[in-house]
């Protein structure tokens, strides 16, 4: 359970109190408020070393928690984040704290105090995130108020929401396949949309024949749940004829076994997060309306298992997509293009000025970028530099790979206009090749996050599982966004 948050000119009195430290500043920033000489820290380790944190008591008997800050020069907004995770786990234990990490970070940053308090407010609350669904004794965890010491109450609260979508992305990646069922999906998502406000449609199963949507009908030949394809709108105050349309489009496999190209065991351990760029896209779309962007945006998540029912799709098999478009299968676990297929062929059909898609689509490019970083691939360099800038300043890492035009006849095919998947090497691009046949002149980034959407691990900002990875970029790109210049 995240803390409350609130903004108040200075700390509640008695309130345990959490204080910002560079490595420069030992002397300097802790002497006032902290009963411990610089030598008794030096005593216990505490360097300022960025992340690392000491609990010690004040000149007035309160709790206070010292969090390193690292060296000045490297101050920077996830320095911030971190800091504000750092100071949640020393803390879980406390009822309530008040900090002063935006502005201890900002005496050493260029960064604004905005920025500051809404990173420090993302770091408390991702760090204090557990999914304890099936826990017969959920991990306790006191942390209940946090109070941030002169901070603008606006950034808190944005902060805040941000948090809680990313939380929102995690919840539906850690639920089981089992129960995160395609029509579960979509009553999470018209939950978010009355929430919000937010225009919805949900398309079942004759619809979505209706629409000719064979990416995703073909990937649910094998499956006993029923597809559906959502589609939801943000409208901005006072939009007009000129205002630009952005596309968010996400991958929503709720469980992908491989279909009749069967996965390994191993392998699909975690394939519950297959839906996590759909659940990416539903998060950021959570919180669109609180961050109040000055462009529409309209999201488009196509969902299914990938499983393997007595009439799933078989190698060899040709699909027809929405586009027209004829593909001709030559592995099952090719399955995300599909339908990412279908879903930018709306998208484009909607007249957008640029399309995002967010995929768990490769495990050639978890091979390439590891568990931490995702891939980015476009048709249009200043789109995926206007992504790229979004990352760096939700501190989402992300490289950007290329699309060789030498690559492209790799996923031609003898019997139909394609096949949906290339060789084993260069797996990762040759997908997104397959991708880049369905955008048209749109600019368009895609971006795979088959590697950083699940940790195996305990994380900076988080326990292991589902990381919520995308929201904070996707939010970040839809406050900050531009209309790219036609190709």
């Amino acid at each position: 359970m995240s803390p409350t948050f609130r903004a108040e000119v200075g700390p509640p009195d008695g309130m345990a109190l959490g204080i910002g430290v560079t490595v420069e500043g030992i002397e300097t920033r802790v002497a006032l408020p902290v009963a411990a000489t610089p030598e008794l820290l030096a005593a216990a380790d505490f360097t300022g070393k960025a992340g690392q944190v000491h609990r010690t008591v004040g000149d007035d008997g309160r709790v206070v928690v010292l969090v390193g800050l690292g060296e000045e020069a490297g101050v920077d907004l996830g320095v911030a984040r971190r800091a504000g995770a750092a100071l949640a786990k020393a803390a879980a234990h406390l009822p309530a704290v008040a900090t002063t990490l935006p502005a201890d970070v900002g005496a050493s940053s260029a960064r604004s105090d905005a920025a500051l308090a809404q990173a420090v407010v993302e770091g408390i609350a991702l760090r204090s995130y557990a999914y304890d669904r099936y826990r017969a004794e959920p991990e306790a965890y006191d942390l209940a108020e946090v109070v941030l010491v002169g901070s603008p109450s606006d950034a808190v609260r944005r902060g805040e929401r941000i948090a809680e979508a990313v939380c929102l992305t995690r919840d539906l990646v850690n639920e089981p396949g089992g129960s995160l069922t395609p029509p579960v999906f979509a009553e999470a998502a018209v939950e978010v949309a009355e929430r919000e406000g937010l225009r919805i449609t949900v398309l079942h199963e004759e619809a979505i024949r209706a629409e000719r949507l064979g990416g995703l009908l073909g990937v649910n030949r094998g499956s006993f749940q029923p597809p559906v394809f959502i589609q939801l709108a943000y409208e901005p105050e006072g939009a007009g004829p000129d205002t630009p349309t952005l596309a968010l489009v996400g991958k929503g496999i709720t469980f992908d076994a491989g279909g009749l190209d069967i996965k390994t065991a191993e392998s699909m351990l975690t394939m519950k997060s297959d839906m996590a760029g759909a659940g990416a896209v539903l998060g950021a779309m959570s919180a669109v309306a609180a961050i109040a962007p000055e462009v529409r945006v309209a999201a488009y998540i196509p969902s299914t298992d990938n499983m393997l029912g007595p009439d799933a799709t078989r190698p060899g098999d040709v699909l027809t997509l929405r586009s027209g478009t004829t593909v001709e299968i030559v592995n099952t676990d090719a399955e995300g293009r599909l339908i990412l297929a279908d879903a930018l062929t709306m998208a484009v059909e909607g007249g957008p000025a640029a399309i995002v898609d967010v995929a768990t689509l490769t495990g050639a490019c978890l091979l390439a970028l590891g568990t931490r970083v995702a891939g980015l691939m476009g048709n249009h360099d200043g789109w995926a530099a206007q992504v790229q800038a979004a990352a760096d300043r939700a501190g989402e890492p992300m490289w950007r790979l290329p699309l060789p035009d030498q690559y492209r006849e790799l996923i031609d095919a003898p019997i139909a206009d394609l096949r949906n998947a290339g060789p084993r090497f260069g797996g990762a691009l040759t997908a997104g090749l397959f991708l880049k046949e369905f955008v048209d002149e749109v600019p368009w980034a895609h971006i795979d996050i088959a590697g950083p959407s699940f940790s195996d691990d305990a994380q900076d900002l988080g326990p292991k599982g589902g990381t919520g990875y995308g929201v904070r970029t996707l939010l970040e790109l839809v406050d900050r966004f531009e209309a790219p210049d036609a190709p």
